[in-house]
């Protein structure tokens, strides 16, 4: 019986460090520069899929086509922005994003549909 106690308590953490990554934590990896200084290039991060509302200045993972995506709220839903010069009105649950290095980031400005769904935000930093 011992032994079998021994074999399992592994085997429910392994599984509970696997739902609690699927549920609630977040990792990921930063490959480029778009958001230096503030995340650095190969940075390792650490999130929350658990959050409430998002505000402008928040820095959100989210899915944009077949990419994983990390960049800071600009512009949040309802809200009309102004971005180099070109006006945006962000729709309700959706967000606009940017890059903290503007110069090397490719994001909201550049997309043919320049806001984020709700939906495709997969955690919070």
């Amino acid at each position: 019986m011992k032994k079998r106690m021994i074999f399992l308590i592994p085997v429910i953490v392994f599984i509970g460090v696997l739902i609690l990554f699927k549920t609630v934590f977040f990792i990921g990896f930063v490959p480029s520069a778009s958001m230096e200084p503030t995340l650095k290039t190969n940075s390792v991060i650490f999130g929350t899929r658990i959050y409430g509302t998002l505000q402008e200045g928040d820095i959100i993972v989210f899915q944009h086509e077949d990419d994983v995506l990390v960049k800071r709220i600009i512009g949040v839903g309802g809200q009309e922005i102004e971005v180099e010069g070109i006006n945006y009105t962000v729709p309700e649950g959706c967000y606009f994003v940017m890059g903290d290095n503007r110069h090397n980031s490719w994001d909201s400005r550049f997309w043919e549909e320049p806001f984020i769904k709700k939906s495709s935000v997969i955690a919070l930093l």
